[in-house]
Parts: structure tokens; C-alpha cells; sequence
């Protein structure tokens, strides 16, 4: 009991901390910080920043589009909200049975971002001596400053970057049940955890590819040993689950697909440089060319670790943000973010990145601020939203 809260207490305190930081010149309707002008609304700022009000809309109507018009006046169709997956909005709802809804909203991102940092430590005590544990804890609370940032507000990324972590460490552990329960909440939270059950199904079938010549192809099937794995099913039926739902609310199974400006993938890759895009808008874009090296170099990593799971999963993702078109698209990459980590444990724990990490804390932190001052939806009337 003892091993397992002294085990905790960092966890709390790294998930925990940074956002309570990050809340305070908010809280305290601060004029300015560090001469960054910030807003007088307090934690108003917080809870209206994008996108946790339409999640609220969720939250509040279910998808009912009766509802949807008659309470709230976005200027947004009704299927636009089919883009806003599930389960983020169901556990708000939980939650706001209790306390009203937009601090349910930040209740349900603190506790996913404790979820998403316990488990960032049981995968990561699989792969760092001990002492360093806790180190990578802080690096992962903190890096990157957008990572900080949707902790801090109203978002579904904490839910679903700690349903994949969960599930990604069940399956390497060969524990496919909590595996396929885990990916069943990230499908449900977003809709790329469908790219989860690929990784899977690639991790599984890869392996056994190079016996195909030498064996009948029963034999070949046995050795995939589908008995054990074939929870992860269950991650795509989950979609076509709620693909169901949407058909029932909406009318149409293919709502997701037809909710509007909500889907940033194009063909050909690297769009984003088209600065006259909807949602670039801007030819200042040099660091994205830094975000596809880190993510190269990552997933390079963990082939090179053989750490086989993390690399099909970060390969996969990391390929598919090559065709989004969207400024933010460090954002994007999130959840590919603690398996880099991984992948770069041995050069984290060394003495010059700590000195290195030492010197970006204030810059991440007063990024976080500005970056959040200004990313907030203009709400004119809570009421509806209570």
C-alpha cells in the first residue's frame, strides 16, 4: 500500500500542479503576466476555450438536434456535433449531475490527465531504471507547451491520449481484453483511435508474415494466435456502433463524414503549406518542418529499440498527420508524443537535457498563458451551458 502511494503521489503531483499554475493569473483576473495582456473574465477564459463548448452542446442535447436549436445559438448545423465524438461529453454529463456543467468539463480533463500520467509510468517503468521514473513524469506533465495547454481547458485530448497509452500498455503485455476495453474509449473519445486498432492489426499480422511460405495456411492462422487477440475487434465495431447512433439521431450512418469543416485530411500530403487553406491561414510555418523530423526521427527510434507495438502505432498515426491540413497541428500529434518519449528515454534522462529542460519551463509556461487567452469562443449568455 505504501509502495503503491508513494507511487501515486508524483503522479498527482505532476498532472496536477502545472494546470493549477497555469489557472492562477486567470484566477486572480491578473491585468497582465510577464507583459502578456490577459483577460478580465477569470475562469470564464478557461472554460470557452475551444473547442470544450461545443462539447458542452453534446453534453447538454446528446446529439438531439430539436435541442441543439432551440438552446444554443451557434451559428453550427446540428450534424457538426456528430465531429465531437461521445464519451467525453457522456462523462461531463456524469459529472454535472453533481456540479454544473463547465467545471464538470474541467473536472473530467483532470482526472483523464491523472489517468493518462499513471500510466504514462507504468509503460515507462517497463523501459527507464527506477530512478528516472519520476523525471519522465515532469518531462511528460510539461512537453510539449500544447500538451500542457489542453490539460489546463475544456478538452477531450487528456481522455483520449490516456485511453491509448492504457491500452497500448495492456497490449504489450499481452493482456488484450483491457487492451480492446482501452481502445474501445479512445475510438469513442476521437475518431483517429480507429488508427489504434490498424497499429494492432499490423503488430499482430507482421510477425508471423515471414512464416506464410513455409506453412500451410491453417498452421499460419494458428500462429496468430486470433483466441487471444481478438478483443481488439471490438474497436472497430465500436465505431460502427456509434455510427448507428449517429444514423438513428440524425438520420444519416454517415454523419461523421458529413458534418462539415471538421475533417483536415487531403491529398496529396504536406498541405499545410498552403497558406491560404481554411485552417492555415498563415505563411509562418517553418516549425512544422520541425514537427515531421521530431516525428521521424521518434518512430526510427523505436524501430531501432524494437519496441514494435509503439512503432507500428506512432508510424501509422505519425503517416496519417502528413495529409492534415491544420495550423495546429502540434496538436495532432499528441498522442504520438508519450511513445517518442519512450523511444528518447535515454537521452532524456541525461544530465544536458535536463539543463536544456531547465531553460524552456518559462518559455512553455508563458506560451500556455497567451495561447490560452486567446483561443476562447465568444459566449454572450452561460445560461444554457449550466
Amino acid at each position: 500500500m505504501k509502495d503503491k502511494l508513494r507511487n501515486f503521489t508524483p503522479v498527482l503531483l505532476f498532472s496536477l500542479l502545472p494546470t493549477i499554475l497555469v489557472w492562477i493569473p486567470f484566477y486572480l483576473r491578473l491585468d497582465q503576466f510577464w507583459t502578456i495582456p490577459l483577460p478580465k473574465q477569470g475562469m470564464e477564459t478557461i472554460v470557452a476555450n475551444y473547442d470544450g463548448p461545443l462539447f458542452l452542446v453534446v453534453a447538454k442535447t446528446l446529439y438531439n438536434p430539436e435541442l441543439i436549436n432551440q438552446q444554443f445559438q451557434f451559428s453550427l448545423p446540428d450534424i457538426y456535433y456528430s465531429a465531437h465524438y461521445p464519451l467525453f461529453p457522456l462523462l461531463i454529463r456524469l459529472v454535472g449531475l453533481v456540479i454544473n456543467y463547465p467545471y464538470a468539463m474541467l473536472i473530467v480533463t483532470l482526472i483523464s490527465s491523472i489517468v493518462a500520467t499513471n500510466y504514462f509510468r507504468k509503460l515507462v517503468s517497463m523501459y527507464v531504471d527506477k530512478k528516472h521514473i519520476n523525471w519522465m513524469l515532469l518531462v511528460f506533465s510539461i512537453l510539449p507547451a500544447r500538451w500542457l495547454i489542453v490539460r489546463s481547458v475544456g478538452s477531450a485530448e487528456p481522455l483520449f491520449i490516456a485511453s491509448i497509452i492504457a491500452s497500448l500498455y495492456y497490449f504489450v503485455n499481452k493482456k488484450y481484453i483491457p487492451a480492446a476495453f482501452w481502445g474501445v474509449l479512445a475510438q469513442l473519445t476521437k475518431s483517429p483511435g480507429i488508427l489504434l486498432f490498424i497499429s494492432y492489426f499490423f503488430a499482430v499480422l507482421f510477425p508471423s508474415l515471414k512464416n506464410v511460405a513455409f506453412s500451410s495456411l491453417s498452421e499460419w492462422f494458428n500462429k496468430l494466435n486470433i483466441r487471444k487477440t481478438w478483443p481488439i475487434i471490438l474497436i472497430p465495431i465500436s465505431l460502427l456502433g456509434l455510427f448507428y447512433f449517429y444514423g438513428v439521431r440524425y438520420g444519416d450512418f454517415y454523419a461523421y463524414f458529413n458534418s462539415g469543416d471538421n475533417i483536415h485530411l487531403f491529398f496529396p500530403p504536406f498541405q499545410i503549406f498552403n497558406y491560404s487553406a481554411p485552417w492555415v491561414g498563415t505563411f509562418w510555418l517553418e516549425e512544422i518542418i520541425f514537427v515531421y523530423l521530431i516525428g521521424s526521427l521518434g518512430f526510427l527510434k523505436l524501430v531501432e529499440k524494437k519496441l514494435y507495438p509503439f512503432a507500428w502505432f506512432v508510424g501509422i498515426y505519425f503517416f496519417s498527420i502528413l495529409f492534415v491540413s491544420h495550423r495546429d497541428i502540434i496538436r495532432y500529434t499528441l498522442p504520438i508524443v508519450p511513445f517518442l518519449l519512450i523511444g528518447w528515454c535515454d537521452l532524456i534522462s541525461k544530465r544536458h537535457f535536463k539543463i536544456a529542460f531547465a531553460v524552456i519551463i518559462i518559455p512553455v509556461y508563458l506560451f500556455s498563458l497567451s495561447y490560452i487567452s486567446q483561443n476562447v469562443m465568444p459566449i454572450s449568455d452561460w445560461a444554457p451551458f449550466l
